[in-house]
């Protein structure tokens, strides 16, 4: 099974309760209560995000984390980006990394990982975090063939 960490989970929720007011400073301690996770894991969670460029943080009595740009100007993808690196579901899934492989020359099946990975990151960048505000009913995705078949 493939999944995002549980962190990248919670980072996710963070985004989401930020992207619902924009516009506002955000304390830590509001944003982990607010989505019922520990302080210290918000914390590590928010410093993370500002580092990726996805949140300003603002220090003092009045400062706090908010949104970097425009919530429809966030996707999936940059979040997930900010908290586990490239989206890739193998290490030669994602062209920014090779050498990770030591079958990596003479692989005949790393064209169509990076062909699957390319997939799940453009799918990934098409949802904004915007669209992660609003509930919304489940999609059906249907599977295509990832190459016609040789006749």
């Amino acid at each position: 099974m493939i999944r995002i960490g549980k962190l990248t989970d919670y980072g996710i929720l963070i985004m989401t309760y930020l992207a619902r007011d924009p516009e506002r400073l955000h304390a830590a301690q509001e944003i982990a209560q607010a989505v019922g996770i520990a302080l210290p894991t918000a914390n590590k969670l928010l410093k993370m995000l500002a580092r990726g460029g996805l949140l300003d943080s603002q220090r003092g009595t009045k400062g706090g984390y908010a949104l970097s740009r425009q919530p429809e100007a966030i996707t999936m993808v940059d979040i997930i980006g900010a908290l586990e690196g490239p989206v890739g579901l193998t290490d030669c899934g994602t062209a920014k990394q090779p050498g990770n492989c030591q079958r990596e020359r003479s692989c005949s099946v790393k064209a169509n990982w990076q062909r699957i990975s390319q997939a799940v990151n453009d799918a990934l960048a098409g949802v904004t975090l915007a669209e992660m505000t609003v509930p919304s009913q489940p999609i059906r995705i249907f599977a295509r063939p990832l190459a016609q078949p040789v006749t």
